[in-house]
């Protein structure tokens, strides 16, 4: 007799949450608990966490076996989380318990709130530190930290004067929310689209592709499509690209819907984002504005996806599970019935090619700047120009603000000998050491070596070293030492690595007239200052010669975006493109702002050669202590998925550079299959790795990858 499908009302099947690739499969455990709960099991000789997945039935439960009981911690996914997790585990080809790991609630307690406070009726004080509390209560109510803050007192004094009765809770006041903007005819064609989305009319696609020049007002018209979304009951999601962008959209967001606004990111500290995700939950929030790991977050009525700056390739994780948050996207807005929007002025050819389009062709308040291209082959002079240097000259004569973008940090590129021909390099990879001046020393940029900078050669004494290239140090330092009627701020990755340094800079490039902001490809991000009368590019070919398909795409999006950046407002603006080549094809479109242009011609190079989108990529990258280790590797392999996937291309492999002491290679499988080839990567693999382990070597599966 077969035994029964049927389920158990005893039993449930769990996913331990451990990610060793050696686990075969959820497990099954007594118990009687719903889908997302969250539970201590027993594993060998160990407790873990786990996931309930679903019911056990008697297929289950293998016969003879007396099953372990799995304990309730209380804590829960919901069901759909649950689902999209196991989806996003299946298309990435990790194991479940990594992907469900994304979803889990956060360990962390929620800070104590901080309620406004106001001085009792006739509170009186006892000491020099209560009249202090009770004075600055009095004269401003507000939030407990900042009475405690202004009165130069302790939390914990201010709640004993709360606890006794002589300062009394209050209600915050309402902040003013801001009204919407009067939309142009573009953007009430644009709006009314995204409402018949969000409304769920079965004639139309909800995945659309927002794609407006800079300054056009994509932001009023996903805030109009997000108002529209909660009169109806619904939450919405906005996905900004980096963590930096975060507080800056939510600060706009905040405006226009007040404290049904919260911000979620990696960035946070554990008792925060568990007060978030507490909000989220009891539906108290229904607007997340966020990185990344945003769309795993658990809200309520799911009504519309925004993914802002669509094209920019921080939505991919690097570290597994190695998701792409705009895919992730679109699987949670079709589980949801939600509407899914994704906006740039330079959006990816898979965005261009697969979403509706939406159209806001015009810049409000102005025309787009002109763009001019300076040949540094006949100009002669670098990283600043005669025309970028006449250019800046006016700004300091006549006022404004320029943003100039150099891709590189540091103050030179490498050092070099000219007596010997000695050069600097790192001794943990193969790369150049970079000079910084802030303090003088060499350093590596992908394992952080240093050493101080040298005064003269090691090899033969002499001082006659050359410095090679330049960086945003050495690009500030120019400016700063040539035209000293100019306030000059640096944003880059070392500047930015102090807590608060972003918002301090921008805030100061905001509001001081001749100003010049220089910074690596940050400064191009989303910002939108006024009297932005200059932008300038100082090598638009740096980013082409990557060995990678999407070089043009990545360098065009760049320069388009910083052009974007000049003549806000009507302010008027001007764009300098600095090139050694003025024939190559994409300076020359984002010269004319030619977006469309680029992207058809980009879609048509694609198709030629079978890439992204019209196929799909998994890369396979193997490091290993010993130089051959990672090579005769992937000759096998190659060899093993030529027999297993007889009708995708494989691409290599091929070496790459040494870093962190480990060499390193690489495997492309070119297909339309990519779940399919990436599990029979992950077949291969399990049969070999105990060779795998005793050579050291470590092996990353890359599905969909955004670098190659």
């Amino acid at each position: 007799m077969s035994r029964s499908s049927s389920p158990r009302s005893n039993a449930i099947v769990v996913c331990p949450l451990v990610t060793t690739r050696g686990l075969r499969g959820p497990l099954t455990y007594a118990g009687t608990l719903p889908v997302g709960a969250v539970v201590e099991i027993p594993l060998g000789r160990r407790q873990e966490r786990g996931v309930v997945l679903r019911d056990a039935t008697a297929t289950d439960i293998p016969e003879g076996i007396t099953l372990k009981t799995a304990v309730d911690t209380g804590a829960r996914i919901s069901p759909e989380l649950v689902e999209l997790a196991l989806r996003i585990a299946e298309r990435y080809a990790t194991p479940p318990a990594r992907a469900l790991k994304l979803v889990l609630p956060p360990d962390g307690t929620p800070p104590r709130a901080d309620p406004w406070l106001a001085a009792g009726e006739g509170a009186e004080a006892k000491g020099r530190r209560q009249a202090a509390i009770l004075t600055a209560a009095a004269d401003a109510p507000g939030p407990l930290t900042d009475i405690a803050a202004r009165s130069g007192s302790t939390p914990a004094a201010v709640r004993k004067l709360l606890a006794d009765g002589r300062l009394v809770e209050i209600n915050a006041p309402k902040p003013e929310l801001e009204s919407s903007l009067e939309p142009n005819l573009d953007q009430v064609a644009a709006i009314a689209r995204l409402e018949r989305a969000i409304d769920g009319d079965d004639s139309d696609s909800r995945e659309l592709l927002l794609h407006g020049v800079t300054g056009s007002g994509k932001t009023e018209v996903f805030l109009r499509a997000a108002a529209h979304a909660l009169s109806k009951g619904r939450s919405v999601i906005i996905l900004v690209p980096e963590i930096a962008l975060a507080p800056q959209t939510a600060a706009r967001v905040r405006r226009r819907f007040g404290s049904l606004v919260e911000v979620l990111h990696s960035g946070l500290a554990k008792g925060e984002r568990a007060r978030v995700w507490q909000r989220l939950e009891a539906g108290e929030a229904r607007v997340l504005v966020g990185a990344r790991s945003a769309i795993l977050a658990p809200i309520r009525e799911l009504g519309l996806i925004v993914v802002d700056e669509e094209h920019e390739i921080a939505y991919k994780q690097e570290s597994d599970p190695r998701y792409d948050a705009r895919t992730v996207a679109l699987m949670r807005a079709r589980a949801a019935g939600a509407a899914c929007v994704f906006a740039s002025a330079t959006p990816r050819p898979e965005a261009w090619r697969a979403l509706e389009h939406i159209k806001l062709p015009t810049r409000i308040g102005g025309k787009l700047p002109p763009v001019e291209i300076v040949d540094l082959s006949r100009d002669g002079h670098y990283p600043l120009s005669r025309t970028l240097a006449s250019a800046l000259g006016e700004i300091e004569r006549d006022g404004g603000r320029a943003m100039i973008l150099l891709n590189r940090r540091g103050a030179a590129l490498a050092l070099h000998c000219r007596a010997c021909g000695r050069g600097f390099g790192c001794p943990s990879c193969d790369v150049a050491l970079v000079l910084h001046q802030y303090p003088p020393r060499l350093v590596c940029h992908h394992c952080a070596y240093s050493e101080p900078a040298p005064t003269r050669c090691p090899g033969c004494g002499a001082v006659d070293i050359t410095r090679i290239g330049a960086g945003t140090e050495r690009l500030e330092s120019e400016v700063v030492e040539r035209f000293p009627g100019l306030t000059v701020l640096r944003l880059d990755g070392d500047v930015t690595a102090r807590v608060g340094a972003l918002e301090e800079v921008l805030t100061t490039f905001a509001s001081t007239d001749r100003a010049v902001l220089v910074g690596t490809q940050i400064v191009a991000k989303g910002h939108d200052f006024p009297d932005v009368r200059l932008a300038a590019v100082i090598d638009a070919d740096l980013g082409l010669a990557m060995p990678d398909f999407r070089a043009e795409e990545r360098s065009f999006a760049l320069l388009a975006q910083l052009a974007g950046r000049a003549g806000r407002e009507g302010s008027g603006g001007r764009v300098l493109l600095q090139t050694w080549d003025p024939a190559q094809r994409v300076v020359r479109l984002a010269s004319r702002h030619a977006v469309d242009e680029f992207l058809d011609g980009e879609l048509a190079r694609r198709r030629a050669l079978r890439y992204p989108p019209f196929s799909r990529l998994v890369r396979v990258v193997v490091d290993a202590p010993v130089d051959d280790v990672p090579m005769a590797f992937l000759d096998g392999l190659a060899e093993a998925l030529a027999v297993m996937l007889p009708g995708d291309d494989l691409l290599g492999p091929a070496p790459l550079i040494r870093l962190r002491d480990r060499y390193r290679a690489h495997l492309l499988l070119r297909t339309q299959r990519a779940e399919h080839a990436a599990r029979a990567v992950h077949a291969v693999l399990a049969d070999r790795h105990a060779s795998l382990r005793a050579a050291d070597a470590r092996v990353v599966v890359d599905v969909d990858p955004q670098s190659v």
